[in-house]
C-alpha cells in the first residue's frame, strides 16, 4: 500500500507516526473485504444443508401444485395407492440428483438444474430396437390424437403382457443402471418429461424431446474409507439399511443409528446421497439426502455403528452379515 509522506514528531521520547486519512480508509476497505471473504469461506455444512432443506420444501410445494393441477387422474390414483416410491423411482431420483450436482460442480450448468428422474425410470435397462429408415424430426397433431386414443382404449392381452415385463424391468433398476442410461441416451430437464411416478406410456414422439448429453463413468466402492475419497469430488450415492420405527424418530438434529430394540422392524435398503461427513461429539457422522415415504429430507447417520441380522424361519436370504448402515457407494465422474 502506498502512503502519503508521513509526518513525524517527537514528544517525551516517543515517536508518533501519522498516516494520511486516505491511506487509513483504503486499508480499512481492504480489511473489510478480507473479513468478508473469510466469513464466506467459513460457511459450514449445516448452513448448506439448511439452504438445501428450504429448497426441497419449495420444490415439494411446487411439485404437489403441479401434479394436482396438471397430472392425469390415473397418476393421482396410483400415487395415493402406494406408501412410498418404488425401488426404480428411488434409484432414478438419486442418479438424476448426482447428475445435477456433478454438472454444477464442473460449471457445465450455471446453477443447480433438475433433470428428469422419470426419464431414467422409463429408459434404464430398455433394449433398444434399431429403427428402420430415417428418424422422424417432427410430429403432427394426428400423432397426439392417436396417442390419446390408445391411452383411452381397453388394454389388449399383448399390452398387458408388455406392462408386466416393464414391471419386472423396473424392479431390477439400480442407480448405476440409471447413470449408464444417461451416458447412452442423455437426459432431459425435469420440466421437459413426465413427472416422477407417471403411469402413462411414453409417446413415440418423445424421442424428439431435447436431452442434455452426459459423458463420464460411474465409480463404485464397497468400503466406507473408499467412499470418503470419492466424497472429495462431490456427493456419493449409497444404500442405507433402514429400520422402523428408528428412521421415523431421528428428526433433523438427531443421529440415525439403526436398530435399537427388540421391537425394531427391518424395512430394507434405500438409495441415498451422502453429501458430507464430520465429527459430532467425537462420533463420525454422515449427512445423507433420503427420499422415504415420498418425502425428501436430510438426516444424520452414524458412520461407526455396526449391526447384524439373523434370518427368521430359516430363510438365509434375510441374513445380514456384520455391516455398517451405509453400503454400496457410487459416484458419478463426469468428463467435460
Amino acid at each position: 500500500m502506498s502512503y502519503y509522506e508521513c509526518i513525524e514528531y517527537e514528544d517525551d521520547g516517543l515517536h508518533i507516526r501519522h498516516r494520511c486519512f486516505d491511506a487509513i480508509k483504503e486499508e480499512l476497505e481492504e480489511l473489510k473485504k478480507k473479513v468478508a471473504e473469510e466469513a464466506s469461506s467459513r460457511m459450514n455444512v449445516e448452513d448448506e444443508v439448511k439452504k438445501m432443506r428450504e429448497d426441497i420444501k419449495l420444490r415439494k410445494k411446487l411439485c404437489i401444485e403441479k401434479m394436482s393441477s396438471r397430472c392425469h387422474q390415473n397418476c393421482q390414483r396410483a400415487a395415493a395407492a402406494k406408501e412410498e416410491d418404488d425401488s426404480a423411482e428411488r434409484a432414478a431420483t438419486v442418479a438424476a440428483n448426482l447428475i445435477s450436482t456433478a454438472r454444477v460442480i464442473l460449471k457445465l450448468d450455471r446453477e443447480f438444474t433438475e433433470y428428469s428422474s422419470q426419464f431414467l425410470v422409463d429408459n434404464a435397462l430398455v433394449e433398444k430396437v434399431p429403427s428402420q429408415g430415417p428418424q422422424r424430426s417432427t410430429f403432427k397433431v394426428e400423432d397426439c390424437l392417436e396417442y390419446l386414443v390408445n391411452m383411452a382404449s381397453p388394454k389388449t392381452e399383448a399390452e398387458l403382457e408388455e406392462m408386466e415385463k416393464q414391471q419386472q424391468r423396473r424392479s431390477k433398476i439400480t442407480v448405476k443402471d440409471c447413470l449408464e442410461c444417461a451416458f447412452k441416451e442423455g437426459i432431459p430437464r425435469y420440466e421437459h418429461w413426465a413427472h416422477l411416478g407417471c403411469v402413462s406410456p411414453v409417446p413415440p414422439f418423445a424421442s424428439l424431446i431435447p436431452r442434455v448429453p452426459v459423458k463420464g463413468e460411474a465409480i463404485e466402492a464397497k468400503e466406507l474409507k473408499d467412499a470418503f475419497e470419492l466424497l472429495e469430488h462431490g456427493p456419493v450415492g449409497a444404500k442405507l439399511h433402514v429400520f422402523s420405527p428408528e428412521i421415523d424418530l431421528v428428526g433433523e438434529n438427531g443421529v440415525y443409528r439403526g436398530p435399537s430394540s427388540n421391537g425394531t422392524s427391518y424395512v430394507g435398503l434405500r438409495d441415498v446421497i451422502l453429501v458430507a461427513a464430520e465429527k459430532i461429539k467425537g462420533e463420525a457422522v454422515g449427512t445423507v439426502k433420503i427420499r422415504y415415504k415420498k418425502e425428501t429430507s436430510f438426516m444424520n447417520v452414524s458412520l461407526s455403528q455396526m449391526f447384524t441380522r439373523i434370518a427368521q424361519s430359516g430363510d438365509e436370504s434375510q441374513t445380514i452379515e456384520p455391516t455398517g448402515l451405509l453400503v454400496d457407494f457410487i459416484v458419478l465422474r463426469l468428463s467435460q
